[in-house]
């Protein structure tokens, strides 16, 4: 049995991620939560569940916890917004929550940041950091010194602290884009806007987009993040390059745009005859007619438009069953 720490509890991953936790183990579980009425799933199921009712901010309050307890540290508490505010969680206190950790004892750091700051090749994305919103940016710059600590760990010189110690034991996970929620779970953002996409499908299909991503849903990120529970050892081949830090990419394989727009118009029953191609100096001009505000990352996406990467993963990966692999089957279990 292990004693798994998890921040982030509250929110659309952690519901998962906690319940599937709850529901396939007998890991005693530490969840961190601001407010417990936020909780949906059931955390009195079992013995061994323990609330902890706090934050990020004061994270110092749980270092004998932390220090002297903890097998496994799931970090999935992130703040979205505000300068400050998403500097200290996202950076200053989850910098010091892993370090708090003792590397004797803890088999297991799985750190969630996100693929946004990534680029094609899984290296750090310099434009997030110069772009990004405060939650892109603060994921970037964490991520940017869980590297370096890695890094120096790994050195000819090493360096002899606790710093670079739990750093070999940290595995990075880089979900892409996530769907998930439902009547005892919190819908995810994109998840929350799918009905507004598929409300103007009719008018979608006939524009082809010059694109392509990758999404996950959140039931799958939980799946994968208990199987890095229970097999510590496990380290991605290839490891990325320049990386001292194990890194996951969550998301099933890459799909264009145009490809998920027929997907869509399929399962409505809806047919394309033509497409006319929605160039990015014609979407520049519907821009500035219908005066559409366009914050820097956001014109940086535009003009990036492939948000793709390399040897994504999904449960399957690893041997399991997918629960979402399609854009029909977000469709279907959406309930639209």
């Amino acid at each position: 049995m292990k004693r798994i720490f998890i921040t982030g509890a509250s929110g659309c991953i952690g519901h998962y991620m906690s319940e599937t936790l709850i529901q396939n183990t007998n890991h005693e579980l530490y969840l961190l939560v601001r407010n417990p009425r936020k909780l949906q799933f059931d955390y009195q199921a079992r013995p061994g569940i323990h609330l902890l009712v706090g934050d990020m901010s004061r994270i110092e309050e749980y270092s004998d916890l932390l220090l002297k307890d903890i097998d496994v540290a799931i970090l999935a508490a992130t703040a979205w917004g505000g300068t400050g505010e998403t500097y200290d969680i996202n950076v200053v206190k989850t910098l010091a929550l892993i370090n708090l950790l003792n590397p004797k004892i803890c088999e297991r750091v799985i750190y969630f940041s996100t693929a946004s700051i990534l680029d094609r090749n899984n290296q750090l994305l310099l434009p997030a950091s110069q772009f990004g919103h405060d939650y892109i940016r603060t994921k970037y710059q964490c991520f940017f010194q869980l590297n370096k600590q890695a890094m120096s760990s790994t050195s000819p010189k090493g360096l002899a602290n606790a710093s670079s110690a739990i750093a070999d034991k940290i595995i990075a996970v880089f979900p892409t884009l996530v769907f998930g929620g439902e009547k005892n779970k919190p819908y995810s953002h994109l998840s929350a806007g799918i009905t507004d996409v598929t409300k103007w499908i009719g008018l979608i299909r006939w524009f082809s987009l010059d694109g392509s991503f990758h999404f996950i849903h959140a039931q799958d990120i939980a799946a994968v993040i208990s199987y890095l529970v229970e097999n510590p050892d496990f380290s991605p081949t290839p490891k990325a390059e320049s990386s001292g830090v194990d890194c996951l990419v969550l998301g099933n394989p890459a799909i264009s745009v145009d490809q998920a727009i027929a997907e869509i118009t399929s399962y409505f029953n809806q047919r394309v005859y033509l497409r006319i191609p929605l160039y990015v100096w014609l979407t520049n001009i519907f821009i500035k007619i219908f005066r559409i505000q366009m914050d820097s990352w956001s014109r940086f996406s535009l003009n990036y438009r492939h948000f793709t990467y390399k040897n994504p993963v999904t449960p399957a990966s690893f041997g399991m069953q997918n629960y979402c692999s399609t854009v029909e089957d977000l469709l279907k279990v959406s309930g639209v």
